[in-house]
């Protein structure tokens, strides 16, 4: 049968099943294969915190969604226009996002009656009528898989775990995808077990010949590369790019890397990433618990090291007390924290911007500190160099917000070269006439000094230093003292960090500030409001504190603002105090990011009032 050929500007494709059906994997393939076509991608891989939860239940139900596009695209999108649903839980769950009309793939030989009643099905939805709003196409995923590999000799359990890679097939072929990069990686993934190489590359091409014979297909979509600009890309998660950055900066700056860190979910890969760059000097350390970690760290950085930490909302808890011994000892230090779902563990696989606040002034006294947030995966790569370079100038611990959704979203990133990256200089005090610990220079810097060096042996600890000499000192006025100069120094980073660029029109109704990870809806639902002939504009903070110069300038000259956030409220209270402004919440508190059409209406609203 001759199938239709429609091109699409863009699609979006969710994979749902079990968290033991491989959907993370399908996803992934699918999202590197679409990288290497050409196309502008984003992605959101969205799993329960338990390793196995039980088969068949909604709480277990593994999801990845991936928008493809020819053009520039700033989301995963909000409606998938295809779902593919290996059981009727992954349907149940998945349902109520998919695009009215849109198509689902259903794995009909999961929809068993144990099947359905895990689900809360009291009839079964292929058969009933209830899908009728969608195209339903009915696959049988399970039988087919096992045919496709019966000539392996794979066991039951193995065989049965090649259905992803026949609905991944399936998918490539609705899509035009090829099939040789995925073929490619499964060889080099299980090089120790060719027979389960070979039975998903069977799986894989037995699924995009269904697609090409089974008469239930009559429709494939293209969807043409973008046209981005010049240069050398690769696929990146967000942690995958702060692990970069993170390397990039030991680089630059010429001093050894050294990652204190204690795994915690979602922040573990950048620790995982950066244990396999050895050859070129980085040092990781997987300590007994999140003190340790950063405790370990503050004693790299004093020992010359260019020294991060990486965790989590609970882990950052933790380290608290250490943050406040970093600042008082002025040593640079990079913490970066990967936010999910609080308070104590939440929802471990979930994101969240909640942790603002905490970062912000979560510390006992008065202990300021540099607080910048990566916008998109990629960007992940630029905040976590910018924020050493920042800890390094002026001698101070710099904490770096990604989130979840960042950490485990994937996009083309445009490979910098090395000479586009700024400078981090390093300045070690070596010459002995003249010094004291805490002198400062022009940026309020005090000198780093490594142990050992000649003449320059210096007292460092958690009691207040006083000025210049660095001795113990309970003097009161001294105390006061010191606190406002390393205030100032925090704040004198906003002469140092570029001002904010409006898009849109510089003055008007309605501004919209965003931070994080919230970029991409926002930058979404801005697009579509311009389309519709509304002027909105936009501004997003990379620097949390200190702001950029010209926030509030920019701020007055708009008559409403709006903050979308992924918690209560959290910058729009930073915002409200600073500015004495009236800004209105968009807040959201699911464990998920949001939809681009979940800002645009409350734009209308605001608009329309």
């Amino acid at each position: 049968m001759e199938k239709t050929v429609e091109v699409l500007k863009s699609a979006i494709i969710r994979f749902a099943g079990d968290s033991g059906d491989g959907m993370q994997i399908a996803g992934s393939r699918f999202t590197e294969t679409s990288a290497f076509f050409g196309n502008d991608l984003s992605t959101f891989p969205d799993f329960p915190a338990e390793i196995r939860a039980p088969a068949g239940t909604l709480f277990g139900v593994s999801g990845f969604q991936i928008q493809i596009s020819s053009q520039d695209i700033y989301s995963p999108g909000d409606e998938p226009d295809v779902l593919v649903a290996m059981n009727p839980a992954a349907l149940k769950v998945n349902l109520k996002d998919l695009k009215s009309h849109g198509t689902i793939i259903a794995n009909e030989d999961a929809f068993s009656e144990k099947n359905l009643q895990l689900a809360g099905y009291e009839s079964n939805p292929l058969e009933d009528g209830s899908l009728a709003g969608y195209k339903l196409l009915k696959v049988p995923i399970t039988k087919a898989t096992n045919n496709a590999v019966a000539e392996l000799g794979l066991n039951a359990k193995d065989a049965n775990r090649c259905k992803n890679f026949y609905a991944l097939g399936l998918t490539y072929w609705l899509y035009d995808r090829p099939l040789e990069i995925t073929e490619s990686w499964l060889h080099s993934k299980f090089t120790g077990r060719p027979e389960i190489a070979e039975g998903n590359v069977k799986a894989l091409r037995a699924g995009y010949y269904f697609g090409e014979t089974a008469e239930i297909f009559t429709t494939r979509y293209k969807v043409a590369p973008a046209k981005l600009p010049k240069g050398i890309y690769r696929n990146v998660t967000g942690n995958h790019a702060t692990a970069l950055g993170i390397l990039s900066a030991s680089i630059k700056s010429g001093l050894p890397l050294f990652l204190g860190s204690y795994p915690i979910t979602p922040a573990s890969d950048i620790l995982h990433e950066l244990s396999g760059y050895k050859n070129f000097g980085v040092k990781t350390f997987q300590a007994e618990d999140e003190i340790a970690a950063i405790c370990a760290a503050i004693g790299a950085s004093f020992g010359g090291s260019l020294a991060f930490t990486t965790t989590s909302g609970p882990g950052m808890a933790l380290k608290q007390e250490a943050v406040g011994l970093a600042v008082i000892l002025e040593l640079p230090l990079v913490i970066c924290n990967v936010q999910r779902g609080g308070p104590s563990t939440g929802l471990p696989t979930k994101t969240e911007q909640a942790d603002l606040l905490q970062v912000v002034s979560g510390r006992n006294g008065e202990c300021p500190l540099p607080v910048l947030a990566a916008a998109t995966a990629a960007d992940c790569f630029n905040m976590v160099y910018e924020a050493a370079r920042i800890a390094v100038k002026y001698m101070t611990p710099v904490v770096l917000l990604t989130d979840g959704y960042l950490a485990n979203g994937a996009e083309p990133w445009n490979i910098p070269h090395v000479k586009d990256l700024p400078d981090i200089k390093v300045k070690f005090t070596t010459e002995k006439e003249g010094f004291f610990p805490y002198s400062r220079d022009e940026n309020l810097a005090r000198p780093w000094v490594k142990p050992g060096t000649p003449g320059l042996e210096h007292r460092i600890g958690g009691l207040e230093k006083q000025h210049i000499t660095g001795n113990v000192s309970y003097d009161t006025q001294n105390h006061e003292f010191m606190v406002k100069m390393r205030d100032q120094k925090v704040q004198n980073i906003a002469n140092d960090i570029p001002l904010l660029e409006v898009d849109g029109d510089p003055e008007g109704e309605l501004l919209i500030i965003g931070w994080g990870s919230t970029y991409g809806s926002i930058t979404a639902a801005k697009e579509r409001l311009k389309a519709k002939g509304h002027k909105v504009s936009r501004i997003h903070l990379r620097y949390l504190n200190p702001f950029p110069k010209n926030l509030g300038e920019i701020i007055k000259k708009f008559k409403k603002v709006l903050i979308p956030e992924l918690n209560l409220g959290q910058l729009r209270k930073l915002i409200r105090a600073e500015f004495l402004v009236d800004a209105i919440g968009l807040d959201k508190v699911q464990g998920l990011p949001f939809k681009a059409s979940e800002i645009e209406r409350k734009v209308l609203e605001l608009l329309n009032k």
